[in-house]
């Protein structure tokens, strides 16, 4: 495959809770998500595009590399999304080049097996909710990182990082971990962008319409307790989220696009039969 054009019609999601797509849809009804959309607005330009997603929320780069590589390899695809590392800079302990040495083995194998391959830079969490300050400079030095390995693997980056809409408070979820269906909506655009998908433009880093309502004191009091307190219960624990979580599209289903005569948020991707525990 050259360039940036895509040919073929196989496309393999990797990641943790925000390629699964939690904060878009629930366990309930389904999770819809960025890479979902992704594979909608591929399926436009693609027919008989196949799409799965092997990503599990809670996992570290680590975990990703170890669980999902040799899966997804053995799909063959033709496009990969690898996103990961948030867990990780999450966790007491962060080591920037040991999480960058897993995503430059995810790459690398995927690239010699012919993939084309994207993935994207992550916001400073301190513009989301300011309790994560100290979180900033590994944002820093993981954005870094991912950048280098893209480049050594001729990975496309969609750089998210540093566009101010990507932290107002309406692209996020109530947990501010995870995007809210607009935030996953804006990035698949962005990702879809930066593989020059036929139709993509630059609009998804367009601010978003009015001011932005920024959490006050008491918002960030209620924030601490109702999602980083069981938050840090379960790292003290050794508990995450995904524990006993599988892939909830682990093989290449069709996928039917989202276009002309469709709504938004019908579903092109249904993965209600696919679902893991």
């Amino acid at each position: 495959m050259t360039g940036t054009a895509l040919s073929r019609t196989r496309y393999v999601a990797l990641g943790d809770s925000q390629t699964e797509g939690v904060g878009d849809g629930d366990d309930s009804t389904g999770l819809r998500g960025w890479a979902d959309r992704l594979a909608e607005l591929l399926a436009v330009h693609h027919p008989g595009l196949h799409y799965a997603n092997l990503a599990v929320r809670g996992r570290l780069a680590g975990q990703v590399r170890a669980e999902q590589l040799d899966p997804a390899l053995a799909l063959r695809p033709d496009l990969a999304t690898v996103v990961a590392g948030v867990n990780d800079l999450l966790r007491p302990r962060f080591d920037a080049d040991e999480v960058a040495g897993h995503l430059d083995a995810v790459f690398a194998a995927l690239t010699a097996q012919g993939a084309r391959v994207a993935t994207l830079t992550f916001p400073d969490v301190a513009r989301v909710t300011p309790l994560a300050r100290p979180l900033g400079p590994r944002v820093h030095a993981l954005n870094s990182r991912i950048r280098e390995a893209a480049r050594r693997h001729g990975v496309v980056v969609a750089e998210t990082a540093d566009h101010p809409v990507v932290t107002d408070p309406r692209l996020w979820s109530a947990d501010r971990l995870h995007a809210s269906p607009l935030g996953h909506a804006r990035i698949a655009a962005a990702v879809a962008h930066a593989l020059a998908l036929p139709g993509s433009d630059g609009s998804w880093a367009d601010p978003l319409p009015g001011p932005p309502v920024r959490p006050t004191a008491l918002g960030e009091l209620r924030w601490a307790a109702g999602f980083l307190g069981p938050w840090i219960g379960r790292r003290v624990r050794g508990r995450s989220s995904g524990d006993g979580r599988t892939a909830k599209r682990p093989g290449l289903l069709p996928v039917l696009p989202v276009g002309p005569g469709r709504a938004e948020g019908a579903v092109g991707v249904d993965n209600r039969s696919v679902a893991g525990g």
